[in-house]
């Protein structure tokens, strides 16, 4: 590589290059500030921001009936995520398992998961199991589909950690008489971990987002809940802020549990 192109892409950059990044930015925001100034225009001449759609916000029948459908997301997007994280360890651990037995059909379940849309597992569980005489409740139609999903995702997760731990240690580990499940539980993968912990947030937020599939199978999340409301009072742009912010306070608090988690 040149000199030239190595300290572009990897010195300081120039007074003049900071200049230029600081235009763009400026010029961005300003785009993004013209373009949701549109947006509330917009709304507001349809009169989507009237009072009147806003007033059964502070009756106090409103507020208990979201809590109710965000304890119903809550509970979906925790039990699926306990199941991911424990069935993705099992799929890792199978897949770089050195029998051919375990190896393989651990591979073909991840990819088969990883291909399968959210979407299409809870139809599945919705519509196709019941016909082999397997009844499920409408909260695991839901739950189910989204840890089997994220599940390989985790798998996948797990494995690029693993495989980011210096095979020396593993080495080191052997030399010492330590058994394979000790060299991996007690060395390998708790720094795989540490490694990782930013990329399982990032699935578990995406869990939280799939509960919103809980239309299908009428499940009580807060989307399904928030339909309701929309229904009844017609006032679909003031609901689905609301609703948009208690999501975006539900993953900014797990993303805030991260940087605790962080070593």
């Amino acid at each position: 590589m040149s000199r030239p192109l190595e300290n572009l892409l990897f010195g300081a950059p120039s007074p003049r290059l900071r200049a230029a990044q600081q235009a763009t930015s400026a010029l961005a925001a300003l785009a993004l500030l013209a373009l949701a100034a549109a947006i509330v225009l917009q709304f507001h001449a349809a009169g989507q921001l009237d009072a009147r759609f806003w007033q059964f916000f502070a009756w106090p029948t409103t507020w208990p009936f979201l809590a109710q459908g965000l304890l119903g997301t809550l509970a979906s997007a925790a039990m699926a995520a306990v199941i991911a994280l424990a069935l993705g360890l099992g799929l890792m651990l199978g897949r770089v398992a050195r029998l051919r037995l375990l190896r393989w059909p651990s591979v073909a379940v991840i990819e088969l998961l990883r291909g399968t849309p959210t979407l299409l597992l809870i139809y599945v569980c919705f519509l196709v199991l019941p016909q082999a005489g397997i009844k499920l409740s409408t909260y695991w139609m839901l739950t189910l589909p989204i840890a089997l999903s994220a599940a390989a995702v985790v798998a996948e997760v797990y494995r690029a950690g693993v495989l980011a731990v210096p095979r020396g240690q593993t080495a080191a580990a052997r030399s010492l008489g330590l058994s394979e499940a000790q060299v991996f539980f007690s060395i390998v993968f708790p720094q795989a971990l540490r490694t990782i912990i930013p990329a399982l947030v990032a699935q578990l937020v995406i869990v939280v987002k799939d509960t919103t599939f809980g239309y299908v199978v009428t499940y009580g999340e807060l989307m399904q809940n928030a339909k309701v409301l929309i229904a009844n009072y017609h006032a679909l742009v003031p609901v689905y802020l609301v609703v948009a912010l208690l999501y975006c306070g539900v993953n900014y608090a797990l993303s805030r549990a991260s940087v605790a988690l962080r070593p």
